[in-house]
């Protein structure tokens, strides 16, 4: 007897179990279900962005909250910036000194030039001064050996003559030596000059150090939360925000090999939510794995070949993300029900409503 009872009572439970089953897969059967249908479990996720420090430093202020929306290139954080400013003042004086030093060294070449062309003068009347003296020397010779010159007066001349000989010879000496100041000058400009624009480089260096002290927002998003607090100190690429771009949302699910193979980029996809289960969101395939998820190192059998997944990714519509940020949630399950299938028809339980029809991303023919 006891044995009849239990056996009927086993029997019962079988019965309840499956009528469960049926009551809780009910709902889908009609919904996906079918050769042109398949479907995975996933969760809403979107691209994630950390707004990051490029310089060591103490944090001076954040500027937004946990959960407020952000546009691109608005400030966000801002970092100290007093020893940068310290750095730039210092930068500016020597940058001031080194146009000073050009300015110095131009006014050198110009004298440099001045004493070149001083000695070329002293030069040409150098050479005057010998050409005369040796135009005068033969004449001095033939006086005296007519006996109208003395001795000693033809000695003077040819005296003077080397003298003369011996001063251009200095003249042009000094002016090759004048010639070469010129040049060590001009060196001296292009060194100055060069010293400018390294400088100007370094302020321009320190600028950018400034403005990067700045933190602005990358892109559109929600702020998820603040890594640390003003006052803090923090590395240099050490994380100050993470933003979530509410406008670049899919879902990741995995679908076995026999499947996977047989999607297409753009096929449609349907989105429910575990939260909303009345509301179906339209997106399409955006990303297939090229290589398995769970493979096994090695396959041997069919029915190991079955236990091969794939990635996929749904993307949701950026316009359709655009008009609803205020109700895009992050990490939420849901199922993603992908029609493998074009000519497959979508069954009334996973229809997209009107306002969201014109969002729908058109599916790949």
């Amino acid at each position: 007897m006891n044995k009849k009872l239990k056996t009927f009572a086993a029997a019962v439970a079988l019965l309840a179990a499956v009528a469960a089953g049926l009551v809780y897969w009910a709902p889908w059967k009609t919904q996906g279900h079918g050769e042109g249908f398949v479907s995975g479990n996933g969760r809403i996720e979107a691209t994630e962005v950390a707004v990051a420090t490029k310089q060591a430093g103490r944090v001076l202020d954040i500027l937004v909250g946990e959960g407020d929306f952000v546009t691109a290139g608005q400030p966000v954080a801002r970092m100290q910036i007093d020893s940068l400013q310290a750095q730039r003042d210092e930068a500016m004086a020597r940058l001031q000194q080194a146009q000073l030093a050009v300015s110095s060294a131009q006014v050198q070449v110009a004298q440099r030039e001045s004493d070149y062309q001083s000695a070329l003068a002293v030069v040409a009347q150098r050479d005057s001064d010998l050409d005369t003296a040796k135009r005068r020397l033969p004449r001095s010779e033939q006086l005296a050996r007519d006996g109208f010159f003395s001795t000693q007066l033809l000695d003077d001349d040819r005296a003077k003559v080397r003298s003369l000989q011996a001063a251009l010879t200095a003249a042009q000496s000094q002016a090759k030596a004048a010639q070469a100041g010129i040049s060590a000058a001009r060196t001296q400009v292009t060194s100055a000059e060069a010293n400018v624009r390294a400088l100007q480089a370094t302020l321009a260096r320190i600028d950018v150090e400034l403005a990067d002290s700045e933190l602005k927002a990358p892109r559109d998003g929600r702020v998820q939360f603040r890594v640390v607090q003003p006052g803090e100190v923090v590395g240099a690429g050490a994380r100050v925000l993470q933003l979530a771009d509410l406008t670049d949302v899919y879902m990741t699910f995995f679908l076995p090999e026999t499947v996977a193979g047989r999607v297409a980029l753009g096929s449609e996809v349907r989105i429910v939510l575990d939260a909303a289960p009345g509301f179906v969101i339209p997106a399409s395939v955006s990303f297939v794995a090229s290589t398995a998820q769970f493979t096994p190192k090695t396959v041997e059998t069919a029915s190991e070949r079955q236990k091969l997944m794939f990635r996929v990714r749904a993307q949701i519509p950026k316009e359709l993300l655009v008009r609803h940020r205020e109700q895009v949630k992050t990490g939420l399950p849901g199922v993603a029900w992908l029609r493998i299938d074009p000519n497959a028809t979508w069954p009334q339980q996973l229809a997209v409503k009107e306002s969201l029809q014109t969002a729908a991303p058109k599916a790949a023919q």
